[in-house]
């Protein structure tokens, strides 16, 4: 079986493929099209985030029996299409949600002890206590919404921290020792922080607007280590300004191009600029599952579903 390599990842992704009696091809910068033209040769594709797998794509691969993308979501495949054709498709969130959870409690505890605005300060000579004082964690509720691998991470991690936890999930039976499964009414009457653990569907684009910030009961944190375009990025600026959100961390953002490499363009960098000057903001460029482990982690959770499926 020849298999295409259409991004770089950890090495022992084709050095076990290899050993496995797989053929590795590598092509990390040719054009969709100049891919496209060759694709029929190839029974399997890998790939993270580099372009979009759409239909106009997969039917020039003819031979194709897989499609491997080196991370947790499939929204740049069109998933539709490859069953239909009967292509197996693999994702790998066991990969990276440990990298996740310790991601997002880190970006959390960060906002409620205000740790970027206060290292600024200092080293800029400012030594202010009062306007820094924190927040604890202890005794609030956590609402998680979306409820597989990257929330049930991250509620491990909130464990000792005497905090209650609430998960939603439009999948039922879901939650767990660490998480109560609740109404996404329950979360938004109860929860003082929010973290949003969705993939991106459908469903979710631009489920965090006005009306859904606004059905919460009490102000509330937001983190976002899901997708940025879950989130209406002028609708939560209003928000975190009017305080009805206290703050946001957030490792994703709405205008990130497809491949997850770039966010600036001139058409949003009026939003954009208005989020990065609130003080209340944490950023990082969507780097929550992206540890020197779970690098490790993705590549070989790909190889053994590829390996158990074909074996």
């Amino acid at each position: 079986m020849k298999i295409l390599h259409l991004d770089n990842n950890h090495p022992l992704l084709i050095e076990q493929l290899s050993a496995l009696g797989y053929t590795n091809h590598e092509d990390y910068s040719g054009t969709k099209e100049a891919v496209q033209a060759k694709i029929h040769l190839y029974e399997g594709i890998v790939i993270r985030s580099r372009f979009r797998l759409d239909s106009t794509f997969l039917k020039k691969a003819v031979g194709l029996k897989f499609i491997a993308r080196v991370g947790a979501g499939l929204e740049n495949i069109d998933t539709k299409y490859a069953k239909d054709v009967g292509v197996a498709l693999f994702s790998a969130p066991e990969g990276n949600s440990n990298a996740v959870g310790e991601h997002t409690l880190g970006m959390l505890l960060s906002l409620f002890n205000k740790l970027t605005i206060s290292d600024r300060e200092v080293r800029n000579g400012i030594w202010q206590r009062e306007s820094n004082r924190g927040n604890e964690l202890y005794g609030k509720t956590i609402g998680i919404i979306g409820y597989g691998h990257m929330g049930k991470a991250f509620s491990k991690k909130l464990r000792g921290f005497n905090v209650e936890v609430l998960c939603y999930d439009i999948k039922a039976n879901m939650g767990d020792e660490n998480a109560k499964q609740v109404s996404l009414e329950v979360i938004q009457e109860k929860a003082h922080v929010l973290s949003l653990h969705v993939p991106q569907t459908a469903d979710t684009i631009n489920m965090v607007n006005t009306d859904f910030i606004s059905s919460f009961k009490h102000s509330f944190w937001f983190l976002n280590t899901a997708r940025g375009n879950c989130v209406v990025t002028k609708d939560l600026v209003n928000a975190l300004k009017s305080k009805r959100i206290q703050g946001a961390a957030l490792d994703v953002l709405e205008f990130e191009k497809s491949s997850f490499e770039s966010i600036f363009s001139n058409e949003t960098s009026l939003v954009i600029k208005s989020l990065f000057k609130l003080d209340n903001v944490i950023l990082s460029p969507h780097v929550a599952g992206w540890t020197v482990e779970s690098h490790r982690k993705l590549a070989q959770t790909i190889v053994d579903k590829i390996k158990f499926h074909f074996s």
